[in-house]
């Protein structure tokens, strides 16, 4: 049984890339429907641009107001870096903002999934979510 889903909160977050990679359901960009037995913890992902940063607030102002289907909730929100390098100063402290409500996992720029190449060694930050979404107990 997946115990997670993943849901992109913007088209190309990286969602299908990730469940691909270590598992779990790819909701895509939809609340999971628990009566259809779809898992009912959510990784929110987003890229770190500022429209998925915005979306992203956008998501979890929905849960703050209540507004998510009955008995979702949020694991984390995964924050899936846009480019290569550093992020501008103003992304970073939203991203702190973000992380002052909900718990957030980054995941480094890796060239080869742009062309859908996710085989090979995953990034260290990658593999610690696999521990988020197949918890040690199974």
């Amino acid at each position: 049984m997946q115990h997670l889903a993943w849901m992109n909160v913007h088209g190309g977050a990286g969602a299908s890339t990730l469940a691909q990679l270590v598992g779990g359901v790819d909701i895509g960009q939809r609340w999971p429907v628990p009566t259809q037995g779809e898992p009912t913890t959510v990784l929110l992902v987003a890229r770190t641009h500022a429209a998925g940063l915005r979306a992203i607030s956008q998501t979890l102002d929905v849960l703050r107001r209540g507004e998510q289907p009955p008995g979702v909730q949020i694991a984390a929100v995964i924050l899936v870096a846009d480019a290569p390098g550093r992020l501008p100063r103003q992304l970073n402290q939203r991203i702190k903002i973000i992380g002052s409500a909900v718990a957030v996992h980054r995941v480094p720029w890796v060239p080869a999934w742009r062309t859908g190449e996710v085989k090979g060694p995953i990034p260290r930050e990658v593999s610690a979510l696999a521990r988020l979404v197949v918890p040690a107990t199974q």
